[in-house]
């Protein structure tokens, strides 16, 4: 008895502990021949999805550099007046804006209304509506004069069919009217994006983005596939909440699975309500069953699926979004970054934060890269990088991501470095610049130049450098881990001036005079001027990762 009972616990610890081993690595040794990288390549993006106000370009994430770095990549440009219908993402994402300005909701679930209007504002609302709609009757002319008598027409007969009953529908009228005044806008906080910020979505949680700017809003985002959080497949997905949109990942996908989905679920559906023919979560539920949820019509229900919508993933708004937002000042500005700043040296002084100084409701979803008096490494002569990580924004230290932007100026070089515990993801702003990248052979797998609108996936541990062309190069990189850190291979911190003399002279069999050379002729940090380089090319080289 007591021999098949061992076995039977044995083999449960066995099954469990091999478990709590797996769960760790999901996906890691996939990922790990996907690294077996001969070459990199900085790519355009892939595809290109149309929508009413604005495009959504994506590469290809089943490339295998992405794949290797578990990510995916668009660029999204939203038109003046658009709105990029809200939807969320099963990856946390960061998005970057490049461009424009515009106003961002973010729905955190069960998170108070803190955002209403006043009753002025209500009221001021209500009568530029019903100056609209006389302004609308004024211009019908005798169109709207005609109607008027008809319905002077159907007043009177009412009024013959019973005052009590005129009364009665009077005063149910009143009451609705009275109901809709006391109906005021009331909603989640919104925040003012514009170019420059790195913005944190978790996974899961619906954002949306509307353009009120004099330009297009252009932001590029980061989708983190292989983050822990997303507990689906690989594949990037988008779920959007309205509309009838497109697979900004896949095109030509989603069609096909509707397709699909219809014939199989054909059958099943014989006898039941109509389902919406969208492409938002509300389509493929019964309407029924919606209209009930909701306690709501159907045709609100048939709005809301979607059925007869064409304009895509962003849409143009009528006239223009009066939203409930706080103004945002140069002022106030700078008080923000004194709070961050603040905030930042408080949490230095007492190693962690306290818990109180952000709640979920209240968190800071966004830092400002792109300032220069924000620059975290600075060079008169080279250029500037600014970071944002857990350190200055603590969300990403949920969501595993953070992120760099760069500026080299004229022929700058950005240190040859590593990236000891993430991946990278560049994306290239403006200018260009030659950038080379090294793997764990010693083989150079990429020598090009990056130019404007491309993205280079850099692997953990592998090496890279550059320097911009004549035009400098701007550029962000997002990476896979909340406290990035690299590891320089020149200047005053780098691997070789750690090393003592005597290591570097029996291992690079090198004289006193070149280890002294080696280790102090640059005594910059991370950028570098080429005006003392010794190199002779036109092109010099910068680093990106």
């Amino acid at each position: 008895m007591a021999n098949p009972l061992f076995l039977s616990v044995s083999l449960s610890l066995l099954i469990l502990f091999h478990g709590c081993l797996a769960r760790p690595g999901h996906g890691s040794s996939q990922q790990q021949n996907q690294c077996q990288l001969n070459s990199l390549e900085a790519r355009e993006p892939d595809n290109r999805v149309e929508a009413e106000a604005g495009v959504i370009e994506s590469w290809n994430h089943n490339d295998q550099q992405f794949q290797c770095t578990g990510s995916a990549v668009l660029r999204i440009t939203i038109e003046q007046n658009g709105l990029h219908l809200p939807s969320y993402s099963n990856t946390p994402q960061l998005f970057h804006v490049v461009q424009g300005k515009g106003v961002l909701g973010v729905i955190f679930p069960g998170c108070p209304e803190t955002f209403e209007e006043s009753d002025e504002e209500s009221q001021q609302q209500g009568r530029q509506r019903q100056q609209g709609q006389q302004g609308q009757q004024g211009r019908q002319g005798r169109q709207g004069q005609q109607e008027q008598e008809q319905q002077q027409g159907r007043q009177g007969q009412q009024g013959r069919q019973g005052q009590q009953g005129q009364q009665g529908q009077q005063g149910q009228q009143g009451r609705q009217r009275q109901s809709s005044q006391q109906q005021q806008d009331r909603h989640q906080k919104l925040r003012r994006i514009r170019e420059g910020d790195i913005v944190a979505i978790p996974a899961g949680v619906v954002y949306w983005t509307y353009n009120d700017g004099d330009q297009d809003l252009v932001a590029v985002n980061f989708h983190h596939v292989g983050n822990v959080d997303n507990q689906l497949d690989q594949q990037p997905r988008r779920f959007y909440v309205a509309g009838n949109p497109e697979d900004e990942f896949n095109p030509n996908q989603r069609s096909n699975r509707r397709q699909q989905g219809k014939q199989q679920g054909q059958q099943g559906r014989q006898g039941r309500s109509q389902q919406g023919n969208g492409n938002n979560v509300y389509s493929g539920f019964d309407q029924q069953l919606l209209a009930d949820a909701l306690n709501v019509n159907q045709d609100v229900i048939q709005k809301l699926q979607g059925e007869s919508d064409d304009r895509g993933n962003i849409v143009k708004v009528q006239g223009q979004l009066d939203l409930v937002v706080p103004p945002t000042s140069q002022s106030e500005r700078q008080r923000e970054q004194q709070l961050q700043q603040d905030l930042q040296q408080e949490r230095q002084q007492h190693g962690r934060r306290n818990g109180i100084e952000e709640t979920v409701c209240s968190l800071r979803l966004k830092e400002n890269i792109a300032d220069p008096s924000r620059a975290d490494v600075y060079s008169p002569q080279a250029g500037r990088i600014s970071t944002v990580n857990a350190y200055n924004l603590p969300i990403l230290d949920n969501l595993g991501l953070s992120a760099e932007r760069g500026f080299l100026y004229r022929n700058g070089i950005y240190t040859p470095h590593w990236n000891n515990n993430a991946h990278a993801v560049v994306y290239a702003i403006r200018g260009r610049a030659r950038v080379q990248v090294v793997d764990d052979n010693g083989n150079n797998v990429f020598d090009d130049e990056v130019s404007e609108g491309q993205v280079l996936p850099v692997p953990q541990n592998f090496v890279v450098a550059s320097q911009a062309s004549n035009e400098g190069f701007e550029w962000v990189a997002f990476k896979t881990h909340e406290k990035a850190k690299i590891t320089p291979l020149a200047g005053r911190l780098s691997v070789l001036r750690a090393l003592p003399d005597e290591v570097l002279e029996n291992a690079f069999q090198l004289s006193q005079d070149e280890v002294q050379n080696v280790k102090y002729n640059r005594r910059q940090v991370t950028l570098f001027d080429s005006s003392s380089s010794s190199s002779s090319s036109p092109f010099p080289w910068k680093i990106i990762a």
